[in-house]
Order: C-alpha cells, then sequence, then structure tokens
C-alpha cells in the first residue's frame, strides 16, 4: 500500500484549504511540477494558493481523486468539461504521463461529443460558460457550439435524433422534454428557444456567431433573440438588462435586417431608452429601425423626450430614424417606401405641432426631412404648420416664413389655397404664391385641353358652321371654348375624354376668379394700412 503524507496545503481560490502529498499531485501536474522545482526545500510543508483553479473545491477533489488513484477516474459528460479545463490549468498532459494523463483522457472522451444527446450538450454547454477562457483556447467550446447548431437545424432539414447514417448506432435521441417541446411549440423551427435561454449573453453571442457561420435562416434567429430578451429580463438587475440589451442589439445588427421585426425592435428601444446602454449600442438600434421606418406605425414614433428635452415627444429621435432611412436605401428608396414613410411623418408632425415647447427649427427640420418627391399632396403640412403658427402665436414674421419654406404651393388643394389665403396666422407673402401657383397649374390644364381640342378642330380660323371665328390673342386669359365636340366612331373615347377636361377647367376657373377676387379684397385691405402701399400687381392675366 502506498504511503500518503500530507506535506503540501494547497489554497483552492479562497474557498477551502486541503491537505495533500506532493508527491503523488505533483506527478501528475506539470504546473506544479515546475513550481516545485524552484523550491529549496528547506521547507518540509510547502503551501500553494490557487486563485482561478477552474471549478473551485470541486475541480480540485476531481483532479486529487485522479491523482490518488494512479491516474484513473470515472469521466462522464457531466464533468468531463471541468475536467478537461483542470487538466489545462494543472498542465496534466502527456509531458508529465504519456498514458495516464487527464487531458488526454479527457480530449478521447470528448471525440464523442457529436454521439451526445441534446441534454448532455446543454449541461456541457452550461459548464463551459463558467470556464470560457480556457474551453475557448482550447477549442472545446466550439465543438461543442457547432455539435449544438447542427442538432437546431430546422425540422425540414433535420430534428434532434437525427443527422446520421446509421441512427441505431449512435445515440442521438433528445430527452422527453425537448421531444415535448418539438411537438407542443409554436413552430417546428423554434423548438429550442427554451432550452437556449438559461446561457449567458457572452456564450449566447458565441451560439448566434455559429448558427450564421452554419446558414442558419436569419428570420429564426432574430426571433429567437426578441424571445431570449423577454425571457431573460425576469429578475434581471439593470446591468444584467444592459448587456442583455447590448448583447442581443450587437447580434440582430449582424443579420440581414430586412428579417428582423420592425415591431419588436421597437419594444427593444423603448427598453433601451430607460437603461443606460452604450452608445454604439443605441446607434445600431436606431439605423436599424430607420431602415424599417416603412413598417412603422404613429403609436412607435410617439417616445416621450428625454427628461433633459422640454419636447413632449422626441423629436430629434425622429429625425435621426429619417436620416437612417434615406441614408440606408440611398437613392435606392423606392417611391413607394418612400411616400408610406411621407404619410407616417405627416401624422407625426400634426401630432407634435400642438406642442408649445417644440422650437421653430425642429418644425422645419421635420417638414424638410423628405425630399419633395414623397408627398403629391401638401395639404397634410399645411395643416400641421396652421396648427403650429396657432399655438405658436409669438413667431416674427421671419420664422414663419422659414417654416412655410417647407410648403410646395403647387401640390396644394384648390380649398387649401383658398384657405391660405384667408388666413392671417400666415405671412402675405405666402398667400400670394399660393395663387400664383394655382394659376400656373391651371394655365397647364388649359394647355393640355387647347392640345387634346386641336386633335377634333375644324381647320384653322373656321367655326363649326364654316365662319371664320377668331384666334387667341392673349394666352394668358383663362377662357374656355364649350363647343359639341363632332368626332367620328372611332374618336368616341377622345371625345368623352376631352368633355371631362373641360367640365374640370370649367370647375377650376370658377374657383380662380374666386380667390383672386376674395385674395385681392385681403390684399388690398393689408396693403392700404401702409403708407408706401403699392398697387396689387395683377395676379392671373
Amino acid at each position: 500500500m502506498m504511503e500518503v503524507c500530507c506535506d503540501l496545503e494547497v489554497d483552492v481560490n479562497g474557498q477551502e484549504i486541503f491537505l495533500v502529498d506532493k508527491k503523488i499531485i505533483s506527478s501528475f501536474s506539470g504546473r506544479l511540477n515546475r513550481l516545485f522545482g524552484k523550491s529549496t526545500g528547506k521547507s518540509r510543508k510547502i503551501k500553494v494558493v490557487f486563485h482561478d483553479l477552474p471549478g473551485g473545491v470541486e475541480g480540485f477533489e476531481l483532479m486529487a481523486r485522479f491523482c490518488y488513484n494512479n491516474g484513473r477516474t470515472e469521466i462522464a459528460s457531466s464533468n468531463v468539461i471541468l475536467l478537461n479545463s483542470v487538466a489545462h490549468f494543472m498542465e496534466m498532459n502527456k509531458d508529465v504521463s504519456c498514458t495516464d494523463n487527464l487531458l488526454e483522457q479527457t480530449e478521447k472522451f470528448l471525440e464523442g461529443i457529436p454521439y451526445w444527446t441534446w441534454s448532455e450538450l446543454l449541461g456541457a454547454l452550461k459548464q463551459c460558460q463558467e470556464f470560457v477562457p480556457i474551453v475557448n483556447s482550447s477549442g472545446l467550446l466550439q465543438k461543442c457550439l457547432d455539435s449544438l447548431v447542427a442538432r437546431m437545424a430546422p425540422a425540414s432539414d433535420a430534428s434532434p435524433s437525427t443527422s446520421s447514417t446509421d441512427s441505431t448506432a449512435l445515440r442521438f435521441s433528445c430527452d422527453t422534454r425537448s421531444t415535448e417541446s418539438t411537438k407542443n411549440s409554436y413552430s417546428r423551427a423554434t423548438w429550442w428557444f427554451e432550452d437556449l435561454v438559461v446561457f449567458h449573453p457572452s456564450l449566447i453571442e458565441k451560439v448566434i456567431k455559429a448558427m450564421t457561420a452554419q446558414k442558419f435562416n436569419h428570420a429564426t434567429i432574430s426571433k429567437f433573440l426578441f424571445y431570449y430578451q423577454k425571457s431573460r429580463f425576469s429578475g434581471a438587475t439593470p446591468d444584467e438588462k444592459c448587456k442583455i440589451i447590448e448583447t442581443v442589439v450587437e447580434m440582430l445588427f449582424s443579420l440581414d435586417w430586412s428579417s428582423v421585426s420592425c415591431k419588436s425592435l421597437f419594444g427593444i428601444l423603448r427598453v433601451a431608452l430607460s437603461l443606460n446602454v452604450s452608445k454604439i449600442c443605441r446607434n445600431r438600434l436606431e439605423g436599424m429601425i430607420g431602415s424599417h421606418l416603412d413598417q412603422a406605425t404613429l403609436d412607435n414614433l410617439l417616445v416621450p423626450s428625454p427628461p433633459s428635452v422640454a419636447y413632449l415627444y422626441d423629436v430629434n429621435l425622429v429625425l435621426r430614424f429619417l436620416k437612417s432611412f434615406l441614408q440606408t436605401g440611398g437613392c435606392w428608396v423606392s417611391s413607394t417606401r418612400l411616400k408610406k414613410v411621407a404619410s407616417l411623418v405627416d401624422l407625426y408632425i400634426a401630432e407634435v405641432a400642438p406642442d408649445s415647447c417644440l422650437k421653430p427649427s425642429k418644425f422645419a427640420a421635420l417638414a424638410l426631412a423628405l425630399p419633395d418627391s414623397a408627398r403629391d399632396s401638401h395639404d397634410g403640412i399645411y395643416r400641421a404648420m396652421d396648427m403650429y403658427l396657432e399655438v405658436h402665436a409669438g413667431l416674427s414674421e421671419e420664422e414663419r416664413m422659414k417654416i412655410c419654406c417647407a410648403l410646395n404651393y403647387e401640390k396644394l388643394s384648390s380649398e387649401a389655397c383658398k384657405h391660405l389665403a384667408q388666413n392671417k396666422k400666415f405671412p402675405s407673402r405666402t398667400a400670394v404664391q399660393a395663387l400664383i401657383a394655382q394659376q400656373s397649374k391651371l394655365k397647364s390644364i388649359l394647355q393640355d385641353m387647347n392640345h387634346f381640342k386641336s386633335l377634333g378642330d375644324p381647320p384653322y380660323g373656321y367655326n363649326e358652321k364654316g365662319s371664320k371665328g377668331k384666334k387667341y390673342e392673349d394666352d394668358d386669359q383663362v377662357v374656355l371654348y364649350a363647343r359639341k365636340l363632332d368626332l367620328s366612331t372611332e374618336n368616341e373615347k377622345l371625345k368623352a375624354h376631352l368633355q371631362g377636361m373641360q367640365w374640370r377647367v370649367m370647375k377650376l376657373e370658377k374657383v380662380c376668379r374666386k380667390m383672386q377676387t376674395q385674395m385681392a379684397k385681403i390684399m388690398k385691405s393689408r396693403l392700404s394700412s401702409s403708407s408706401n402701399a403699392r398697387s396689387l400687381p395683377r395676379l392671373c392675366s
């Protein structure tokens, strides 16, 4: 029987002190061999202090049992990760013992990872997250991750119990709970969601990277990340929540953004705004939301301002969304998407217009954020401006003109122009510009009308009865010559089109003349009060 003495005192991570035989322990550990080689040998009892021994007390006990049992111990999936980590830490390799070294024995056992059950893989990865530096450097973590991700393939490709040409010889079947999870899951492609929630954010990051490396579906990955965030938040501290959010956003940012849910991104944003997440995380999150802005709703955009800002809603945040939307799409933003965003922004502008704290520069920035091509009509912007100027009655003429510069008068309806002409909240110059724009629009319509009329007119200089008619002497005069169309059967379609154009022009002419009369009265009233008033220029020829 081997004689055992206790001449080595080992302090394991400050948790517990062990008295062991120096000769037995050092015969299997290269680390201790090197340490004792520097010892003078004057002291019979030696003390060693470990600060970061993998597994602490449990790890040392497993190692000591191996040493005292002449290089033999029971290795199982439940302890192999710990044993392998201790073997690396204590340098229990073939340099110390060619056959009975712990590192070689554990690595041989780990060759069977592809045949482990799903539960065994989960258990191994739970241990891996406790010894990340060692398992990372040894490549053990990557082996476990690759095997785990292979089992998580969509149901159409594989299930947790397949992936083998000879399945009867392999232990690929998952445990009962995972099988039930597969059957009862809302989607067969997401049966593994709940099992992975237990992992720390740092390990989840590695899992996601392994999934993307194996060409996993990005939509499924994004769904899992949102599920992970919600599940892990329960009972987490503010610091833990920050780490979770930052990890989830970083992983989502690495995916194809088109596979990420806009609604879920806004959900994460509202949570992130209440936490001290990093600026990089905020920028990435806002960038992804901006790229999806055409999928957003008004409720999504109504984010309260930070406590340090007086505005009711966070206008600066929406401006950053718009900037990101335009930058992400570049010149390739489709007209449909652009117009969707413009409609959303018009709703948002109308919502923030009554805010008495909103500065004119911010209001104008919102109105000018999108290119003119994004809107077919500016009636929505006009209504929002009308509301804003009513709340901010004390603005100077210059400030009101800066706000009104966002209006495209040619895209205002006749009703909006009529309202603007009588609206004393707007600068007088805007009313003139609106009428000029409407007159220009009418001229364009009449020119088109005359072009179509010429297709059905008798020869130049003659009316319908053959008598000589009058030539147009003034192209600027708004005149409509209604006549009975005498077209052949082949031109019936053109006849219907011309009649429709005639009706529309007659209506527009009537509205324009009424507006001119009203505008003349308004301008006469405004200018009469000024000693330097000049006669009102002719608005329409």
